[in-house]
C-alpha cells in the first residue's frame, strides 16, 4: 500500500510526496475523487502537470445533498444556501494508478474542507473518520473484512425490460443456481482475470472469490484491515468491477435484489476490536467465554441496527432482498455460525473472533455502513448493554425486527431512541442523508410499474 498519511499532514509534505509519485510513473492525467452520499464518484480530472500545482481544487458543498437520480431535496437547510465551494485536499494514501486507462492515469481520494480547516461533516469519509476518532480516544482500533456481492447480467439498455445472465464461455446464459460451482466462475474467466489484474494495480487487497446463489451472481471476500482504508477498496473496487465487465460487454451490478427470482446481494461486515497498544483481541480472552465487551458489542447491534437500516440499505430496490426465507436477515438476532441471523459469530480461534454483520446490501456506500455498523457496536459497549440468547435453528421463523421499506426505516432514523447513533455520526450529516432519501423515495413513488399496468390497468 502506499505510505500512510494523517488527513492532518502539512500540505507541502503531501503534494511532495504526490508529485514524486506522479513523475516516476510519467503519468499525465490525475482523477481527482470524491465519494458521494450513494457512493458515486465526484470530482475532476485534470492534467498532472496542474495537478501538482493546485492549492486545493474546490467542488461545491451541494454535491453532497445531490440524489441518485440527480435532483436535489426540497429541504436544503443542512448546507449554506449560497452553495458554498469547499476545498479539496488529496489523500496520497489513497494514489493509484487507473489500470483500464489508454493513457499514463492516476487516481487519487480528496478530502473535503471548509476555508477555515475544518472537515467538511457530510463528506462519507469524514462520518467515517469521526467514528473512528470515538474507538481511539477509548484506546480502542475496530478491525473489518466486507464479503461483497455482485451480479454479472447481460447487457441492458432499456430500463423496460427485466435483466437476464450474460451469456458465458459455453455461449450459453446461467439457467439453475450454481452456489459455489466453479465451473460457473471458469464460465467468465477472461473477466475475473482482468479483475485481478485491475485490483494488482491498483493495490487492492481482495481475497477469494466464489459463486453465490444467484445466476451468475459473484462474491469477493477483501481481506481484513482498517476500516477507512477498506472502505476505499471498495469503493474503487466497484468501479473497477463494473469497468471491467463493460470491456467484456456486459454489465456488473451491485443492487441489493436485480432480479426478482434470484436472491438479494449483500455486504457482509466481519468486525472486531483490538487493543489499540497491545495488538490483543478484545472480543477474546483465554476463557472459551465470549468477553463483556464482545457481548455488549453484538448489544449495540440488536439495540441501534434498526435504527441505522436507511444507511445499511439505502435504496428503494434494498428492501426486495429483505424477505423471509430470501437468504438474508429479517432480524437482528445472533447465533454461533447461524446463517440466518442478522448477526453471526463464526467459529474460529480466539485470535480471530469476531460478528458479521449479514444486513447491509451490496448498493450501500461503504464508508456510511461501516461507519453506521461501529456505532452501533460503540454504542453498545459504551452504555454496557447485554444481547438477547443466541439463537438455535433458523431465524427466518421468527418475527421481522427490521423495516420493511426505506420510508419505515426514515422513520426509525427519526425516532427519539436513534438520538445516540445520529449524534455519533454527526447530526447535520443525519439531517441532510435524510432530506436526500424522502427525495429519492417520493421520486420512486411517481414512477407508475409495469406490475400496475399489468394488474390494475383493466381490472380495477
Amino acid at each position: 500500500m502506499p505510505t500512510f498519511f494523517h488527513h492532518t499532514t502539512p500540505h507541502v509534505m503531501r503534494f511532495d510526496y504526490l508529485k514524486d509519485w506522479l513523475e516516476k510513473r510519467h503519468i499525465t492525467e490525475v482523477e481527482c475523487l470524491v465519494p458521494d452520499i450513494s457512493g458515486v464518484a465526484r470530482g475532476k480530472i485534470i492534467p498532472a502537470s496542474k495537478f501538482c500545482k493546485e492549492e486545493g481544487m474546490r467542488l461545491p458543498e451541494i454535491i453532497f445533498i445531490q440524489t441518485i437520480t440527480g435532483d436535489y431535496p426540497e429541504d436544503e437547510s443542512a448546507v449554506d444556501p449560497a452553495e458554498i465551494d469547499m476545498v479539496l485536499q488529496p489523500d496520497p494514501s489513497t494514489i493509484r494508478l487507473v489500470p483500464w486507462a489508454t493513457e499514463a492515469t492516476a487516481q487519487v481520494i480528496h478530502d473535503c474542507f471548509y476555508r477555515d480547516g475544518r472537515e467538511v461533516d457530510l463528506a462519507p469519509r469524514t462520518v467515517l473518520r469521526r467514528v473512528l476518532k470515538h474507538y481511539d480516544e477509548q484506546g480502542w482500533k475496530p478491525i473489518i473484512a466486507p464479503e461483497l456481492e455482485f451480479f454479472l447480467v447481460k447487457k441492458n439498455i432499456d430500463p423496460d425490460y427485466s435483466l437476464e445472465p450474460p451469456i458465458g464461455r459455453s455461449g450459453r446464459p446461467e439457467r439453475a443456481r450454481q452456489a459455489y460451482g466453479i465451473d460457473a466462475v471458469n464460465e467468465f474467466d477472461p473477466l475475473f482475470e482482468e479483475i485481478y489484474d485491475f485490483c494488482e494495480a491498483q493495490e487492492l487487497n481482495i481475497d477469494t472469490l466464489i459463486h453465490e446463489a444467484g445466476a451468475a451472481q459473484m462474491e469477493i471476500n477483501f481481506l481484513h484491515g482498517d476500516p477507512l482504508e477498506l472502505a476505499d477498496q471498495v469503493f474503487l473496487f466497484k468501479r473497477t468491477v463494473r469497468e471491467a465487465a463493460m470491456r467484456h460487454d456486459i454489465y456488473a451490478t451491485f443492487m441489493a435484489k436485480p432480479m426478482e427470482k434470484e436472491a438479494g446481494s449483500a455486504m457482509h461486515i466481519h468486525q472486531s476490536l483490538i487493543d489499540k497498544e497491545t495488538g490483543v483481541n478484545l472480543f477474546s480472552n483465554d476463557k472459551p467465554e465470549l468477553t463483556d465487551l464482545f457481548l455488549s458489542h453484538i448489544a449495540g447491534l440488536q439495540t441501534y441496527l434498526p435504527y441505522a437500516m436507511s444507511f445499511l440499505a439505502p435504496n428503494v430496490n434494498s428492501y426486495r432482498r429483505i424477505a423471509r426465507y430470501n437468504s438474508a436477515p429479517i432480524n437482528v438476532q445472533w447465533g454461533y455460525d447461524n446463517r440466518t441471523v442478522g448477526l453471526r459469530v463464526p467459529y474460529s480461534d480466539p485470535k480471530s473472533r469476531r460478528v458479521e454483520n449479514r444486513v447491509a446490501g451490496a448498493d450501500t456506500n461503504p464508508y456510511i455502513v461501516f461507519a453506521a455498523s461501529l456505532a452501533c457496536g460503540y454504542l453498545g459497549m459504551m452504555q454496557q448493554l447485554q444481547p438477547r440468547p443466541a439463537v438455535e435453528g433458523s431465524a427466518y421463523d421468527l418475527p421481522y425486527e427490521l423495516p420493511r421499506n426505506l420510508e419505515e426505516a426514515l422513520r426509525f432514523l427519526s425516532e427519539p431512541e436513534s438520538l445516540p447513533l445520529c449524534e455519533l455520526l454527526g447530526e447535520r450529516f443525519v439531517k441532510a442523508y435524510r432530506a436526500i432519501k424522502f427525495k429519492e423515495y417520493e421520486t420512486f413513488l411517481a414512477v407508475i410499474s409495469s406490475w400496475e399496468r399489468d394488474f390494475l390497468l383493466l381490472n380495477v
